[in-house]
């Protein structure tokens, strides 16, 4: 199998593209990422002479690159390429709904002109909005987003469900809730944290720190995503979850006393 991975330079992109390459030594991968601030290289500098794994920088905007790149015997996408941060999304939007939305439409148009086995469209639980009384969301919870980012997001799954609905298009849509672990961007709370903490640095807990995570280690969101990409049904959507909901105080409590 050859697999174009988007985003594979970022934290959970190069997780899943080591995960892959370790548990399936034959598959072939391809990683187009765009290294903003958020990819970097040296995420994945112990697998960059591997000869099975070949980076390509470039954007999913890129019709022409993308073009290229999945007519070359690609058999499966998996987009986590996205602009993620909330608080960015709330000063411009544009380059969320740019990258996440026409970004996406776009690799599944080169997707659908080359036919594909399958497209992996990496979501998020944000897509939900914030939990009401029953504290859960499932599948079937109706898309409440409450960002431009998450908005964009929402969008995306959208699209990618329509290319199935009309076309019959082998997509499938994962929304995973909180990520942690190696290689995670420092802007994040938990690798944040972790740094000031080491640095005799304060802790900037917004608000009460009441609000509520859940919180999946990063290798467990790659054996996800391998089981989807080998056993899922084309058309659903998979929520991934790690059933550890702790408050970003309760987090703050834990890294302070490690």
């Amino acid at each position: 199998m050859k697999i174009l991975v988007t985003g594979g330079a970022g934290f959970i992109g190069s997780n899943f593209i080591r995960y892959i390459l370790f548990h399936y030594p034959h598959y072939k991968i391809v990683n187009l990422d765009k290294l903003t601030y958020a990819g970097n290289l040296d995420n994945l500098s112990d697998i960059k002479d591997n000869p099975n794994y070949q980076f390509m920088k470039g954007d999913i905007c890129d019709q022409k690159l993308v073009e290229r790149i999945v007519g070359d015997g690609i058999n499966g996408i998996i987009n986590f390429a996205a602009e993620t941060h909330v608080d960015r999304s709330i000063y411009d939007p544009k380059i969320f709904v740019k990258t996440n939305v026409l970004g996406t439409q776009n690799l599944l148009e080169s997707a659908l002109k080359f036919k594909i086995d399958r497209f992996i469209q990496i979501s998020t639980d944000e897509v939900y909005g914030s939990l009401g009384k029953e504290g859960t969301f499932s599948e079937s919870s109706p898309l409440l987003p409450n960002s431009p980012y998450s908005a964009s997001k929402a969008s995306a799954d959208l699209l990618a469900r329509s290319y199935f609905q009309t076309f019959g298009f082998p997509a499938i849509i994962t929304r995973c809730t909180n990520n942690y672990g190696p290689y995670q961007f420092p802007e994040k709370l938990i690798p944040l944290f972790i740094t000031n903490a080491l640095f005799s640095q304060e802790l900037p807990i917004y608000g009460d720190g009441l609000y509520i995570r859940d919180w999946l280690y990063v290798e467990d969101h790659c054996k996800a995503l391998d089981l989807v990409l080998h056993q899922g049904k084309i058309g659903e959507i998979y929520n991934i979850s790690g059933s550890c909901e702790k408050t970003n105080l309760e987090i703050t409590e834990l890294i302070l006393k490690r």
